[in-house]
């Protein structure tokens, strides 16, 4: 019997998404050679913004850390509402000029593309993008191959979006069987997830952070307190100051954090998630502290893992300038004081700079997230 390789193995086996990726891109360019690029990008309902989040081009990547609003870019709009691929055959001028990706692209020498909106059951998640540095190419038998590894791209990141939202779901799931026992309302963890982003996406040049990794300290930085469901009523909600025996059980949250993501994964099947390690020193490291007088482990500065440093930033701040029972909001010219009186102690300050350097698009997060004052 004559043997045949599957020039598509490579999606059977547990590797990245960037791999997989790279390794379809391989197989495109068997058929369609002048295909240079394939990237993805991911849309967030609720800021209505579009994110790169992978590609596979060899090349220095024209749009890294990119995000931009949907709004902005009538074109892709147009693919959205028509829900229809878009074939541009020529130079990438079609719109308006002082689009910023569009000139990032032209800079990089693409002079056509083919772009595939996602769907999951109706709802749209993202594009595809298929670029070429050759203008006339996307021909109707290229596309009809196009559309196909287009699916199966989808899919990919379909499984891989899909899996994280089971442990997300999972996680809210069991947060509300707990009558919500952790009193953080749901716009503070969209503020602090969406600070923890600014940070790491400044960061990113620096410590040579991928739209992946970014994108996986966004979607995991609300899950930081979750060892709170195991902390009695009697500690969690207690009105005065602890004991020091209250202290010590307040303070396990962290382990019991990586201890119930660790049962979550076993029992769903998801321990093989790509990037759950961010979930877990999330969850476990948080409270370390730079000087190495956090908790649980009493780790310092650079030993302790970037994406935990970047979540306690942005945690610390939104709990400074949100309204607790015990306190007011507190300015943000206040909150940015604290946070540079903690740079090098509890904070780190390189993180710190990074949510500082932001100010204006912090502000925009607070404005789009604000808290119901009737509750």
């Amino acid at each position: 019997m004559d043997q045949h390789h599957d020039a598509l193995d490579s999606l059977n086996r547990d590797v990245s998404l960037r791999e997989k990726l790279a390794s379809t891109h391989r197989v495109v360019q068997v058929h369609l050679p002048f295909v240079a690029r394939i990237a993805v990008t991911l849309y967030d309902p609720k800021t209505t913004m579009l994110k790169s989040y992978v590609h596979s081009s060899a090349d220095e990547e024209p749009l890294p850390h990119y995000q931009a609003q949907l709004a902005d870019a009538p074109s892709l709009l147009r693919i959205l509402q028509e829900r229809q691929p878009r074939v541009i055959n020529h130079a990438l001028t079609f719109e308006r000029p002082a689009h910023e990706h569009t000139r990032r692209l032209g800079r990089s020498g693409y002079a056509a593309s083919y772009t595939l909106p996602m769907f999951y059951n109706g709802v749209f998640f993202g594009f595809i993008f298929f670029n070429s540095h050759e203008p006339d190419v996307f021909t109707e038998s290229a596309l009809e191959q196009l559309d196909v590894f287009g699916h199966v791209i989808s899919l990919l990141v379909i499984n891989e979006i899909a899996s994280m939202h089971t442990l997300l779901a999972a996680v809210t799931t069991a947060t509300h069987m707990t009558h919500s026992r952790d009193p953080e309302t749901g716009s503070h963890l969209d503020r602090m997830s969406r600070y923890a982003r600014l940070i790491a996406r400044t960061l990113a040049p620096v410590h040579n952070l991928d739209d992946e990794y970014i994108e996986h300290v966004f979607m995991f930085a609300p899950l930081h307190d979750i060892g709170k469901i195991g902390i009695p009523d009697s500690v969690l909600h207690k009105q005065g100051r602890l004991t020091k025996d209250e202290v010590g059980v307040m303070k396990s949250h962290a382990r019991k954090g990586r201890e119930i993501i660790d049962d979550l994964l076993a029992n769903l099947g998801l321990e093989t998630v790509e990037h759950v390690g961010i979930l877990r020193n999330i969850a476990e490291y948080h409270h370390e502290a730079i000087n190495g007088r956090g908790y649980p482990a009493g780790l310092s500065g650079d030993g302790i893992p970037l994406e935990a440093r970047i979540v306690a930033v942005a945690d610390v701040f939104d709990a400074l300038t949100s309204r607790r029972p015990y306190k007011d909001a507190w300015s943000n010219d206040r909150a940015f004081a604290m946070l540079e009186r903690m740079a090098g102690q509890a904070l780190d300050p390189e993180c710190v700079r990074a949510l500082m350097a932001n100010r204006e698009e912090a502000e925009q997060i607070q404005a789009q997230f604000a808290e119901n004052p009737l509750g």
